[in-house]
C-alpha cells in the first residue's frame, strides 16, 4: 500500500469527527430558546450596557508581546540547560535569538504599546 494512504485516511478521520460531534449536537440538541438563555452572561450578574463594547487594539498587542517572551521562555530553557555542551555555533544562534527579541521589546517600548491605559 501507498504510505500516503496513511496520511489521506487519517486526515479523513480528521475531518469526519469533529464535524460529526457538532453536526449530532445541532440536529440532536434541545431547542427551546427563551430571552434568559439568548441574555448576555457576565458571570451571573445582570448586564449593564451594551453587550458589544470594541476594544482597544492596545489590549491585543500587550498579550501578545507577553506571549512572545512566554514562548520565548520555552524556547530557551533547554538551551540554557545544555549550554556547556553545546557548541560555539548554538551560543551565538542563542544570542541572535536573544538580541532579535530585545529589538522587537524595545520597538513596542517606543510605540507605547506597552503602556497600560
Amino acid at each position: 500500500m501507498n504510505e500516503w494512504l496513511y496520511v489521506a485516511l487519517f486526515f479523513v478521520v480528521g475531518l469526519i469527527i469533529p464535524i460529526g460531534a457538532i453536526a449530532a449536537g445541532f440536529f440532536l440538541g434541545p431547542k427551546k430558546p427563551n430571552p434568559i438563555k439568548e441574555s448576555t452572561y457576565e458571570c451571573g450578574v445582570e448586564p449593564v450596557g451594551e453587550a458589544w463594547v470594541q476594544f482597544k487594539a492596545q489590549y491585543y498587542i500587550f498579550a501578545l508581546v507577553f506571549l512572545v517572551f512566554d514562548v520565548e521562555a520555552v524556547f530557551l530553557f533547554p538551551w540554557a540547560v545544555k549550554l556547556g555542551q553545546l557548541g560555539l555555533y548554538a551560543v551565538v544562534e542563542g544570542i541572535i535569538f536573544v538580541c532579535i527579541l530585545i529589538v522587537g521589546l524595545v520597538y513596542t517600548w517606543r510605540k507605547g504599546m506597552l503602556e497600560w491605559a
